[in-house]
């Protein structure tokens, strides 16, 4: 299934401010339109505040999908899972990466800058953009998530 070409808004702390840039580069050389939420350079940031960011517009629906990157991914991952409707992933292997989607049909991968190196990176973005969801038993699984939200926004 050929990779959906929706535009994707991307955001990270200082300590992946480099990887942004070079999965930013990735993306648009694969034709997909980038919304870049900063950080825009290696100054000391607060991470919170570009997940945020990202999460928020991922959750309202004015973006399909997004990418974060931290250090570590962690703290960004948990920033944005606070969010309705995000089902935000962090992703150090190939494999987690493709079941996130095919599963869990993740709207936000995350990326530790100091987990992964660049090649690697790109790889896990790749297999994320490619990877269809499954649906049918996981879509249900899905729903559930869906009713959490709502629970807890009502």
């Amino acid at each position: 299934m050929p990779e959906k070409k929706t535009p994707i808004i991307i955001g990270s702390d200082h300590a992946a401010y480099d990887l942004k840039e070079k999965v930013k580069a990735f993306l648009i050389g694969r034709g997909i339109d980038v919304e870049d939420a900063g950080c825009h350079n290696e100054n000391s940031v607060d991470y919170p505040d570009f997940g945020i960011k990202v999460a928020s517009m991922v959750s309202a629906g004015k973006f399909e999908r997004g990418i974060l990157l931290c250090g570590t991914g962690i703290g960004m991952s948990m920033v944005a899972n606070k969010f309705p409707h995000v089902r935000a992933a962090l992703c150090t292997d190939l494999f987690s990466s493709i079941m996130s989607k095919r599963h869990n049909n993740s709207n936000i991968l995350v990326l530790g800058a100091r987990v992964v190196g660049d090649i690697l990176a790109m790889e896990i973005v790749k297999v994320w953009l490619e990877t269809p969801f499954e649906g049918g038993r996981h879509q249900r699984r899905l729903d559930k998530f869906d009713r959490i939200d709502t629970t807890i926004t009502d």
